[in-house]
């Protein structure tokens, strides 16, 4: 399966995807690139949700992205860690999948799932090349680890480049429509519902800002980055 046009995006849970780098999911795949998510869980509990509506919102979401490949690696939510048993599994969709890159969330965070599921996957990246090793597939190592801003605390971010998602924006906000149950059905303030939409607002017109358009998604790599050319640097 082999594909140098592939990301795998790992997601703590079902929305984390959608809500921190919709738009740039979006802009890879109109340019003819595959995109999987993998949700490390299935979100559950939740105050209105369920197993049953979760999966239901997240499969619409997919629909709405124009996702044909949408994973679970059945992990506990609330109770991520990044253990051996869940460093296999990952490795395991890592091996599956073969991408170029691999897209996590940013740290540092106040969400414990999102702090763990960084460091499983980076600590999964390197077992997945592993060879002599009871795990499926062939081995691979992803190229790079980019993360994604999903983080609970209010930083100050300072990205390694930020992608505009200006032409997506509203695909996006549709996409993230579909977790009622995470961001509507459990308000009971009229005044509160929906207001993710707001709020990643905020973050995208802010770093679009930063970088000369509407809207834009922040990225930060800890490796070195290089450039064929500069044409397109905004």
């Amino acid at each position: 399966m082999q594909n140098q046009k592939r990301i795998l995006v790992f997601s703590p849970h079902p929305d984390d995807a959608e809500i921190a780098m919709g738009g740039t999911i979006l802009k890879f795949l109109s340019d003819g690139w595959e995109v999987i998510i993998a949700d490390l869980t299935d979100g559950e509990p939740t105050p209105a949700g369920s197993i049953e509506i979760r999966a239901k919102e997240k499969t619409l979401a997919a629909e709405r992205l124009g996702i044909t490949e949408r994973v679970c690696v059945d992990l506990p939510n609330r109770y991520l860690q990044a253990d051996l048993e869940s460093r296999t599994k990952v490795a395991e969709v890592i091996r599956q999948f073969q991408p170029r890159w691999l897209f996590i969330t940013y740290r540092p965070d106040a969400h414990p799932d999102h702090v763990h599921a960084a460091q499983l996957i980076e600590d999964a990246r390197f077992a997945a090349k592993l060879t002599k090793t009871d795990m499926k597939f062939d081995p691979w190592f992803p190229e790079k680890i980019f993360y994604y801003y999903a983080s609970h605390l209010r930083v100050d971010a300072k990205p390694t480049f930020s992608i505009d998602i200006s032409k997506f924006w509203q695909q996006k906000c549709h996409a993230i429509e579909a977790y009622q149950s995470q961001f509507w059905l459990n308000q009971p303030d009229p005044d509160k519902k929906g207001w993710i939409l707001q709020h990643i607002g905020d973050i995208n017109r802010y770093f679009g800002n930063r970088t000369y358009c509407q809207y834009a998604e922040p990225f930060f790599c800890n490796e070195p980055l290089g450039l064929s050319n500069m044409e397109n640097i905004l």
